[in-house]
């Protein structure tokens, strides 16, 4: 009885102190100093805005609420709870630049972490730090430079693969290029990362490369599970519908990264290779071994393997997503395909080194502007772990009519940094904002001076502490593959222009509006080029 008693006692004590913890968190939710600020109507008590905004493309629907209530508004998450989304170039620099402040809402990392594990786009504070700086010199020019043959060369190898099947089907092939792009780069990322063929291009199977198609399928449908599994980590237990495959995915990238972490070790205390091998992997292994870091500033051997897929998503499913949205674009807009192709068979070469890549300004501006309209990573998310002021360079007007030139952020407070409107923002682009079109590089506008971007005046590999340590690597991947495909082919799009919709799980990936159930894809119709 005494048992009894003492375990009654400890669940009722334990659940009076979550009811309080949750009253009190939406109590403070629910007095916020977002309420004063403008936005859209909620529509749902339950949902907020999140459905309407799950069923539209990503961004479109912020966007239109920008231009109806201004740059800074909020709009209704879960329960009644508001979100602020700022366009406010010097708001977002003050939340990317205060990372101890501003970090990784606990339900992102959580959803990350099933994918990642621990890695450096997981972990926070003095972890991150320490991770950082030791993966830095990995991802350096020097380094990038040294890669680019593989990219080159892997690049060359799918041109081959896209002219047989073209040649299957006579003159032109219908080719669905985003699971082709996808099986380069992650050959491109198993030797340039890992010292590791994956032969996914020549046709060998990749358990790897199936497990990525599981994880960032993206679909039509909104799922509650995982957000209320985020959110109430006590619910975790819940079953989803993709439990089973992204088991299986986490349980195949483990395995092979158990293998390819222990590949690199070997490697590296073998001082005859660990001088030539010039992986990622190694490059880390190599500096977190240095006699220069001291013992307690080293990383473990589980928070090495933890960057391990970090390596594999970050350097493969981002530059396969954004190459595939940049042949999209160049099948809209033929001249900028045909301006293109001029300037890269004016080129010598078929292997151009990086430097050579780099001096292409047209590819430059290509790549530019299907970062600016097509980024990737569509938006990211921060929780305010502590009280703060978030200053304005242009001040809002509250629902009272008063004028903030900042804005008081509570404890608990999350903040959308909306990558893409801002990339797309009228305010600083124009009119045309929206459309492809390479030329707008030619002259910058001043304004875009102001975004807090660590690259090529664009939001598209964020800013400040935690911006995308493997943006050099992704671009100069990014610039051998159009090299390389937009010589060799025209490209024209297999379906109406219409049919082509976005829908986003990390990384926004492509659907056909008439047949999502088919999943991602973008079909292209791909003729070879005749040179004179």
């Amino acid at each position: 009885m005494a048992l009894q008693q003492l375990l009654f006692s400890f669940l009722a004590t334990a659940s009076v102190y979550g009811l309080y913890k949750l009253v009190r968190f939406f109590y403070e939710q629910w007095t916020s100093p977002l309420h004063a600020l403008s936005g859209p109507p909620n529509p749902s008590y339950i949902f907020g805005n999140m459905k309407l905004i799950w069923e539209a493309e990503n961004s479109v629907l912020q966007e239109k609420w920008v231009e109806q209530y201004g740059p800074t508004i909020t709009y209704n998450v879960f329960f009644g709870m508001k979100r602020l989304f700022t366009l406010d170039p010097k708001a977002v620099n003050h939340v990317l630049m205060n990372n101890y402040i501003y970090q990784k809402p606990t339900a992102a990392r959580y959803h990350l972490s099933q994918i990642l594990g621990n890695g450096v786009l997981v972990v926070e504070e003095d972890k991150h730090k320490q991770q950082r700086k030791i993966m830095n010199p990995a991802f350096g020019a020097a380094q990038i430079r040294e890669l680019t043959e593989i990219f080159v060369e892997k690049s060359i190898q799918l041109r081959d693969a896209w002219a047989a099947e073209c040649n299957k089907e006579g003159s032109e092939g219908r080719i669905e290029v985003l699971s082709w792009l996808s099986k380069m780069t992650l050959d491109v990322i198993g030797l340039a990362g890992f010292n590791y063929n994956f032969n996914t291009l020549s046709g060998g199977t990749s358990e790897l490369n199936e497990a990525f198609s599981t994880v960032f399928r993206s679909g039509m449908k909104m799922s509650m599970i995982p957000i209320i599994r985020g959110a109430i980590p006590a619910l975790r237990f819940l079953p989803a519908e993709r439990d089973i495959q992204t088991k299986r995915a986490r349980e195949s990238m483990k395995r092979v990264g158990d293998q390819l972490l222990t590949d690199s070790k070997s490697a590296v205390n073998d001082h005859k290779s660990s001088w030539t091998r010039r992986d990622l992997l190694s490059l880390l292994l190599r500096a977190n071994m240095s006699t220069e870091l001291p013992p307690s500033q080293r990383m473990s051997d589980e928070d090495v393997l933890a960057q391990v897929p970090t390596f594999l998503v970050a350097g493969h499913e981002t530059t396969s997503t954004a190459t595939t949205w940049a042949l999209f674009a160049l099948t809209q807009n033929v001249s900028a395909q045909a301006k293109l192709r001029d300037e890269l068979l004016a080129v010598g070469t078929d292997n151009p080194t990086m430097d050579e890549l780099n001096a292409l300004p047209y590819l430059d501006a290509v790549v530019r502007e299907t970062l600016r309209i097509h980024a990737p990573v569509p938006a990211t998310t921060r929780v305010a772990v502590q009280d703060d002021i978030l200053p304005l360079s242009s001040p809002v007007q509250d629902k009272s009519g008063k004028m903030l030139d900042s804005i008081r952020i509570v404890k608990g407070q999350t903040l959308l940094i909306p990558i893409l409107a801002m990339n797309r923002s009228k305010a600083i682009w124009g009119e045309d904002s929206h459309e492809f079109r390479p030329e707008r590089w030619e002259k910058t506008p001043e304004a875009a001076a102001a975004l807090p971007g660590v690259w090529g005046n664009m939001m598209t590999f964020l800013g400040g502490p935690r911006s995308c340590i493997g943006y050099r690597f992704s671009l100069v991947e990014m610039k051998a593959l159009l090299f390389t495909l937009v010589r060799a082919f025209e490209f024209e799009l297999a379906v109406p222009a219409q049919d082509i919709i976005k829908k986003s799980f990390i990384v926004q990936r492509p659907l056909l509006r008439s047949n999502p159930k088919a999943g991602n894809q973008m079909p292209l119709r791909v003729k070879p080029v005749i040179r004179a």
